[in-house]
């Protein structure tokens, strides 16, 4: 009786939630689209408020369920779209190379996540409809690599028209949140000790540190 529950639990090893934002048109939902279903439209709707998808993929021999929640860029659901902040573990950062406006925008999307994201949130720098023609191209690479750089994060450029760098973008977010999780439990592991050993001990409760009063 107890097989099926148990098979239920196996279907995935870890659950991650991330986040899309960035300014409206750069190409959140089309490369949701492309990510999740391998669809691309050209038929521009504006998210209203905020949507999901979920993919499970394959990483490093664990079963990982991406939870992908894409947000509506206009200030109108801004309220409504920071409160998903706090539970996102990754955040990809989306402007449009053929659009400065979108790209100067970054950094006070950055400053939103600064706001409103826990602190050891992943981010990752994404410059959308690297397919356009070279003569429509407002950002060129090397200035979208500077502003990566400047905040210590990953930077890809990607189209969602012709799947470049979709996978890689999702599955190196996945990998780096994946890695900061292990990180964080080993580490954990040791000082719980620590603590049990000093209170069994002298029979004194631990003080608590000023950092986690």
């Amino acid at each position: 009786m107890a097989a099926p529950p148990a098979r239920a639990r196996a279907d995935y090893d870890l659950l991650i939630k991330l986040l899309l934002i960035g300014d409206s048109g750069v190409g959140k939902s089309c490369l949701l689209l492309r990510f999740s279903d391998g669809s691309f439209t050209t038929s521009f709707i504006t998210t209203i408020g905020i949507d999901f998808k979920i993919r499970t993929i394959e990483l490093d021999g664990k079963r990982i369920k991406l939870q992908i929640w894409d947000t509506a860029g206009q200030e109108r659901f801004r309220t409504i779209t920071t409160a998903y902040y706090r539970g996102a573990m990754g955040i990809l950062l989306v402007y449009d190379v053929t659009d400065e406006s979108s790209f100067n925008n970054i950094r006070n999307w950055i400053r939103n996540i600064e706001q409103h994201a826990s602190d050891n949130v992943n981010k990752i720098l994404v410059g959308n409809k690297a397919d356009m023609d070279e003569s429509k191209r407002a950002v060129p690479t090397s200035k979208g690599q500077a502003l990566a750089d400047e905040y210590g994060i990953k930077f890809f450029e990607t189209s969602a028209k012709t799947n470049l760098n979709v996978e890689q973008v999702f599955f190196s977010i996945a990998r780096d949140i994946k890695q900061r999780l292990a990180e964080t439990d080993s580490n954990a592991e040791p000082a719980t000790i620590k603590i049990s050993d000093q209170a069994a001990g002298d029979g004194k409760a631990p003080e608590k540190s000023s950092c986690c009063a």
